[in-house]
């Protein structure tokens, strides 16, 4: 692992608990929910949206799970294709529909289960330039498995460490 890995990794976790506190619930998981083709689970169909400490996420713009980033300054949506074995995750404003352009080298992307870590390079939509993205794109083997993820997405924006955790549910549906 790179040196900055491990000390954006580090900071990451840091970020995690003090986030866990701050937004999120006494789990340490911002649940949300994300569409499924593939769905095993026999419970009863989640809500469309949850509550974080004033605010609610739905589903992302690209129906995928959001996670928040500086207590809402920022909200990631994590989006997996498991054909590809690719994970995209797309940075918005505060009110989750809006792309907002980062400055940021990558987003390490981290899941529970299987255990995995990819760095998300930056893939600027048209008209992002500058350097700033807000759309980051990884590839990894263990992608290819049909499941509902957990984990956390973290970066470092402008100097400044963000992370968020992340869980995407089944729908009935």
């Amino acid at each position: 692992m790179r040196p900055y890995q491990l000390i954006l990794s580090s900071a990451a976790a840091l970020l995690s608990i003090s986030l866990m506190v701050g937004c999120g619930d006494k789990a340490a998981v911002q649940p949300s929910s994300q569409r499924s083709e593939t769905s095993s689970s026999t419970e009863a169909k989640p809500s469309d949206s949850h509550k974080v400490e004033g605010h609610a996420h739905g589903a992302g713009p690209h129906g995928g799970t959001i996670a928040d980033w500086g207590g809402g300054k920022y909200h990631v949506e994590f989006i997996v294709d498991h054909d590809k074995k690719e994970a995209t995750a797309y940075v918005f404003g505060n009110d989750e529909k809006t792309p907002e352009p980062i400055t940021a080298e990558s987003i390490l992307l981290t899941i529970k289960e299987p255990q995995l870590q990819v760095d998300l390079l930056p893939v600027p939509l048209d008209g992002e330039s500058d350097g700033k993205s807000s759309r980051f794109i990884g590839t990894h083997d263990g992608l290819a498995t049909v499941m509902e993820y957990e984990g956390t997405m973290s970066a470092a924006v402008d100097g400044t460490p963000y992370a968020g955790n992340f869980m995407q549910e089944a729908h009935a549906d």
